[in-house]
């Protein structure tokens, strides 16, 4: 990769992404916990939360993974108090869209996503920038059986 794809790859917006993660930490009495890792890079997320009437009440994240992997996070933890799985669900389909598929990114309140369009050219980065939602999902899964 060169320099100057490295400096697309990881621009300022995601830079800042990643210093402005909510929600960090662990959850007391969380109703579940689910810890997802990327094979190609080591990155981990893990996810705690309570749901209250289909939607996520209460939530942290425990987030060590790459610079994208964290900007993702971020722009989840940002809007997900609130949402359902359905949400959640389309938000992810739509952000593996516009990495895979030429899809746009989502939109308010995850018009930050967009920051990783450039991701796109690196499919080895996908599967961390996806951790957080698809623990989330899981994570929700758990939390309503």
């Amino acid at each position: 990769m060169a320099d100057s794809d490295l400096m697309q790859l990881y621009s300022r917006r995601i830079l800042a992404l990643t210093t402005a993660i909510p929600h960090q930490g662990k959850l007391e009495n969380a109703q579940a916990s689910v810890l997802k890792r990327s094979p190609q890079c080591g990155s981990s997320v893990t996810v705690h939360l309570t749901m209250t009437d289909g939607a996520i009440s209460d939530f942290a994240q425990e987030v060590r993974a790459c610079a994208l992997g964290q900007a993702s996070a971020s722009v989840l933890g940002q809007a997900v108090i609130g949402l359902d799985r359905d949400t959640v669900a389309t938000v992810r389909d739509q952000l593996r869209a516009m990495l895979t598929q030429d899809g746009q990114p989502p939109a308010a309140p995850f018009a930050d996503l967009e920051a990783l369009l450039p991701a796109r050219a690196y499919p080895n980065r996908h599967a961390s920038i996806l951790l957080a939602w698809d623990a989330t999902i899981e994570a929700m899964d758990k939390a309503a059986a």
